[in-house]
């Protein structure tokens, strides 16, 4: 039986995880993520853990089939990273710096993409080949799978769909200094913003006023509880949202979209009000697409890493 790794480098910690073969999670841990001297110690510190997993499982380079690794920004399908500025990361070979400290075969994908194959592999997405990941966090996050591979794109940065202009006359600049980016709304932090702005302009009573910072679960528990206001704005929120995947939908035509991120944890809801506002939006031939919600939770990573790698080496 050969072995391998998934490894997910986060900006406060590197996630690890030492898989079978046939995709069986044997062991999972953490290490810090030291983001000193541009990282130079990100690397070694990984290949440090994984010789000293080989080592305690009396593995030789022989027992591994590789090692699958996601990063915080673009790597190329040849392994270029094109800078992760929260790790300090310039431009260099990913695959062959891991792979010369660690004497494996190593394959790097961008962390959100690799996530999103991990989904489609185990997670949410199970039993389908193509899919598109939503992650509705701080900012929107993206992964496109296509008949069950990574599209990598060009420049490594296929996926980015939280930047998909949706306003162009929004006066709030969106974090990577554009305006009217769809994360501006769809995410969690979008989701206060639609909140902020339906409490301006709406004579609505509600317990929303009532809070300093409202946050999207806030939005959420008492549109479960019927306020109107907070009503009002998740469906302009699911409305948002099913707009935004429709258009990305039309472009890669998948099986299934899976919603993950902070904003998932509000259950079935979100799945269900976004897919109704999605149809009409919708091409007639995707109006079937499915929405599922992602199952793996911050795992997603480390099993996306492994199954790039498994995939590639994998014979």
């Amino acid at each position: 039986m050969k072995f391998g790794f998934g490894i997910d480098v986060g900006g406060t910690t590197v996630k690890l995880g030492l898989f079978t073969q046939a995709g069986e999670l044997l062991e999972k841990w953490e290490i810090p993520t030291n983001t000193e001297h541009e990282g130079e110690a990100i690397l070694p510190d990984i290949a440090r853990a994984v010789a000293d997993c080989m080592s305690r499982r009396g593995l030789s380079r022989e027992d591994c089939l590789g090692l699958g690794i996601g990063v915080p920004g673009p790597v190329s399908d040849s392994g270029i990273v094109n800078k992760c500025a929260n790790l300090g990361w310039g431009v260099f070979d990913l695959h062959k710096t891991l792979g010369d400290l660690t004497g494996l075969p190593v394959k790097g994908g961008n962390d959100a993409n690799v996530a999103a194959l991990g989904e489609c592999w185990k997670g949410g997405g199970q039993g389908h080949s193509s899919m598109v990941l939503a992650t509705l966090g701080t900012g929107i996050g993206g992964g496109i799978v296509i008949d069950g591979k990574i599209l990598f794109g060009a420049h490594g940065a296929a996926g980015e769909i939280g930047h998909v202009t949706m306003d162009k006359h929004e006066t709030e600049p969106c974090g990577c200094g554009k305006f009217g980016c769809a994360e501006e709304y769809g995410s969690a932090s979008g989701l206060t913003r639609l909140a902020r702005r339906a409490m301006a302009k709406s004579a609505l009573p509600s317990p929303l006023r009532a809070l300093e910072k409202p946050t999207a679960k806030d939005v959420f528990d008492l549109a479960a509880q019927g306020d109107a206001l907070a009503l009002e704005v998740r469906e302009e929120y699911f409305d948002v949202l099913g707009q935004f995947l429709a258009g990305v939908c039309c472009v890669v035509d998948p099986e299934i979209v899976v919603l993950g991120g902070g904003v998932s944890k509000a259950g079935p809801v979100l799945a269900q009000g976004v897919q109704r506002h999605f149809v009409p939006y919708m091409f007639h031939t995707g109006r079937g697409i499915r929405f599922a919600l992602a199952t793996l939770g911050n795992d997603a990573g480390i099993y996306g890493s492994f199954k790039l790698a498994l995939d590639q080496f994998g014979g």
